[in-house]
């Protein structure tokens, strides 16, 4: 597919190149019509110039004429009078002859007042003005095309070459002017398929100004930077949800570990005094529940929300205590040695007793 930059070009150089052709076709037919109207006027001078050097009427044919030009077809143009029957009655002097054709037959039989026509004649492309004579007949001028045909073939040259220089310069100044204005959507393009490559967020485009292109420029580093934020947040995310399953994972170990000892506790003891039995059982219940606590808080901080509580005092020398009661009851080869005082804190009671329960289970795992 071509590029965006070569289409630009094309279409600046086409644009200005029809341009040129269209002025330059209406400049040729404006001249070309300026110069036939001077031929026109000049035949229409000359007959005007044989009117006032005598009567075509009265005075006899080879009187009124002036006199032979240096040259046929020279500056005055030759002249000849025609019968109605297109017969040269007087000839024009010198070497060249007026062509008769049927419309000049047709000004001489009176059926049109005057007749201006283009002619040819031995390679010389004339201009021939016919004009009735009132006894019958018809007075023919004629002037050489030559010079106006000369003139516009010279300017058909140079408005071709014009034309051609003109099309090759908007080419040059499109391309050039192009890849200026293109270079933002090359460095976006760069840019795109850099993070493409290297998933790299944190390359930017220069923005060239505050027109089309540079506001897309804009826009575009603004798209990278809020691709980056929602990047950054979704790693984030990530190594939210990473520490989640890794702190679960640990928080649950602890009552899982405790359920299991105190069943199979139960199922290995035949005879067990009635108060061990129901000891056993409220710690199991009690594992439960913190369990259940420990899932609905596992949940909702995997949705992302917080569990809602209220901060109450609790006394954290109590929680200690019983912490350390359920730790030696699964632990009965470490003994616990406590240095308690009276101590209220601010807390949740439940995660306190978790903490300090994870801590005990550590102690006695990693204790000698």
């Amino acid at each position: 597919m071509m590029a965006l930059r070569h289409r630009l070009t094309i279409l600046a150089a086409g644009t200005v190149g029809v341009t040129v052709v269209l002025i330059s076709l209406v400049a040729y037919l404006v001249l070309r019509s300026e110069l036939r109207g001077q031929v026109d006027d000049a035949l229409s001078a000359q007959l005007e110039q044989v009117r006032q050097t005598g009567n075509l009427d009265g005075i006899p044919r080879d009187r009124i004429f002036p006199p032979p030009p240096a040259r046929a077809g020279g500056p005055a143009g030759p002249v000849q009078v025609i019968s109605f029957s297109g017969d040269i009655v007087i000839p024009a002097r010198g070497d060249l002859r007026v062509p008769v054709d049927g419309s000049d037959r047709a000004v001489a039989l009176g059926r049109h007042a005057r007749l201006l026509r283009d002619s040819r004649l031995g390679g010389v492309h004339l201009r021939v003005l016919t004009v009735p004579l009132a006894d019958g007949g018809a007075i023919q001028f004629a002037r050489s095309f030559g010079n106006v045909d000369g003139t516009l073939s010279r300017l058909k040259i140079l408005l071709a070459l014009l034309c051609f220089a003109s099309t090759l310069l908007a080419a040059g100044f499109g391309r050039l002017f192009g890849r200026q204005v293109m270079q933002p959507v090359t460095d976006l393009t760069a840019a795109a398929e850099h993070i493409i490559e290297t998933e790299d967020l944190g390359r930017r485009i220069e923005v060239p100004g505050d027109d089309e292109v540079g506001r897309m420029a804009a826009r575009f580093n603004t798209m990278l930077d809020t691709l980056e934020g929602s990047r950054k947040a979704l790693d984030a995310s990530v190594d939210a949800q990473r520490q989640l399953v890794a702190d679960a994972s640990h928080e649950l170990r602890t009552p899982v570990t405790s359920l299991r000892t105190n069943i199979e506790v139960l199922l290995a003891s035949g005879e067990m005094p009635d108060d061990d039995r129901r000891q056993l059982l409220e710690d199991v219940r009690a594992e439960t529940e913190e369990l259940g606590t420990l899932i609905t808080d596992v949940i909702e901080l995997a949705r992302g929300d917080e569990p809602l509580a209220e901060v109450d005092e609790v006394q954290l020398d109590a929680i200690v205590s019983e912490a350390v009661a359920r730790t030696q009851r699964r632990r009965a080869s470490v003994t616990f040695e406590l240095d308690l005082e009276p101590t209220v804190v601010a807390g949740l009671p439940e995660r306190l007793g978790r903490a300090v329960g994870n801590l005990l289970d550590n102690a006695a795992k990693y204790s000698p």
